[in-house]
């Protein structure tokens, strides 16, 4: 059963709130106001309301909304795990009394974690819009500017290689198939642990990597030989597996369904992971289309952003953008990533979408700029665009960047580099620390609302 907000508060609560108030840093004053919002917390409550079919109406009492908004907030400012939310906001009263809990029980870890996988990608979407309606009413925006730039967030993969991958998923298939034989009591025949011939050439290539030239590469040609061999035994014996449970009774069937649906996901993406490992050892081909990086987060993208210190990076392209007062008004995570010289219309259109009116300035850096997107979003109203084009020979549109307005756009677009490097370790948008596309897409929304609720307060606070 749901719950929008916590009981009446008691005596004592009512006593030491003042005192507990006078604790609070500047922008938790005014983020405990903003939070109180009726919309945000409905946002909440309707999505707690369909984690189950009747959660609505029956079964035990769930965490009021209001609370889990408030926890899941303070959780990404402080970018803590769930297990140092709980411990905090048990020992602290000024986190007690922001998160409304009072001197009720703190949900535990698992509790909260279960809660946040509720709240899908779309519906902290929509939390964060709200946030930028209530930012437009308070007077903290205008959406007079716009500075946008797109960044990459890593999944919380090890950095992939074909070996350690076949062995990854050796590993993984070996260990669901003892479980069903576990589970199942008795097979027709016992399945083969062949994880130790497996580790073995996993070392071998690694070994080997190290010396150069014909010999090493014959050596690792050898080793990837073997340990293909062995990938697709164990492969077979997962298809024998899967086709002995076909056969078994309804009843022993039932207890093994989410170990064989485990099993016959693990096995096609291994066998995506043999595919390509033989096609780039033995044939050379390494522009592979559907290339997979990791077998447990396969929404990986292979992302090169042109950085000295991490020329590759494996994730999700993340776009951001931003108003007056360094408020991230809309985000975007892209299922496939695009290239940036696409994404400028796209960026004025959601600031229109969002803020009711087209920006007068539009600024990005030199991966946006492309001539029909310019005209584009001049064409919607948008008097000043300074994107810079790093290959003109024009000297007209040198004469252009190189007066006062546009270096002075410029100059501000910058901010957004350090917009982004505040998400990344204020609030851990370096690393994605949920599963799956969908948890990819509650951590960068969680984290980017938390930073603009502390901008929102920072900036009300000091008008206050």
């Amino acid at each position: 059963m749901t719950r929008r907000k916590q009981a009446q508060r008691t005596l004592w609560e009512g006593v030491v709130e003042e005192d507990v108030r006078a604790l609070y840093e500047p922008w938790m004053i005014e983020a405990d106001r903003l939070l109180e919002d009726e919309s945000l917390i409905d946002g909440v409550f309707a999505a707690q309301g369909e984690r189950h079919e009747h959660s609505a109406t029956k079964g035990r009492s769930q965490t009021p909304a209001e609370m889990v908004l408030r926890l899941l907030l303070l959780k990404h400012v402080r970018n803590w795990s769930f297990d140092t939310l709980e411990r905090e906001v048990r020992a602290n009263l000024v986190y007690r009394d922001f998160t409304r809990i009072g001197m009720g029980k703190v949900p535990d870890a698992k509790t909260l974690a279960r809660i946040a996988q509720a709240l899908g990608g779309e519906v902290i979407a929509e939390l964060h819009r709200r946030l930028v309606e209530i930012a437009q009413e308070e007077g903290v925006i205008q959406g007079r500017k716009l500075r946008v730039d797109t960044t990459v967030v890593e999944t919380n993969i090890h950095y992939p290689t074909d070996s350690s991958l076949l062995g990854d998923g050796a590993r993984v298939l070996t260990r669901t198939m003892k479980k069903i034989e576990t589970r199942a009591g008795q097979m027709k025949r016992k399945v083969r642990n062949r994880m130790r011939s497996i580790s073995k050439r996993v070392v071998a290539i690694a070994t080997a990597s190290r010396h150069k030239g014909p010999e090493g590469e014959a050596k690792r040609k050898k080793q990837y030989r073997e340990l293909l061999r062995y990938s697709r035994q164990i492969l077979n014996d997962a298809k024998r597996v899967i086709a002995e449970v076909e056969e078994m009774s309804t009843r022993k069937k039932k207890r093994l369904v989410g170990l064989v649906e485990h099993l016959t996901e693990m096995a096609d993406r291994v066998r995506r992971v043999v595919k390509q490992a033989k096609a780039r050892v033995f044939d050379g081909i390494t522009q592979l289309p559907g290339k997979i990086v990791s077998l447990f987060e396969p929404h990986s993208e292979i992302i090169r952003k042109g950085k000295a210190s991490k020329p590759t990076e494996f994730g999700k392209l993340v776009q951001v953008q931003e108003a007056e007062q360094q408020i991230i008004t809309h985000y975007d995570v892209f299922d496939q990533r695009p290239s940036d010289h696409d994404l400028l219309l796209g960026a004025v259109e959601a600031h229109e979408r969002v803020l009711g009116r087209v920006p007068r300035l539009a600024t990005a850096d030199a991966g946006y700029y492309s001539q029909a997107q310019e005209q584009a979003v001049e064409q919607k109203g948008v008097k000043w665009v300074a994107v810079p084009n790093r290959n003109t020979k024009s000297a007209e549109r040198k004469k252009k960047e190189h007066s006062r307005w546009f270096k002075q756009a410029q100059r501000w677009r910058t901010g957004c580099e350090g917009r982004i490097s505040v998400l990344k370790r204020r609030h851990g948008l370096s690393r994605c620390r949920y599963r799956g596309a969908e948890g990819m897409k509650r951590w960068v929304g969680l984290g980017v609302m938390a930073d603009t609720l502390i901008s929102m307060g920072n900036v009300l606070a000091t008008r206050t």
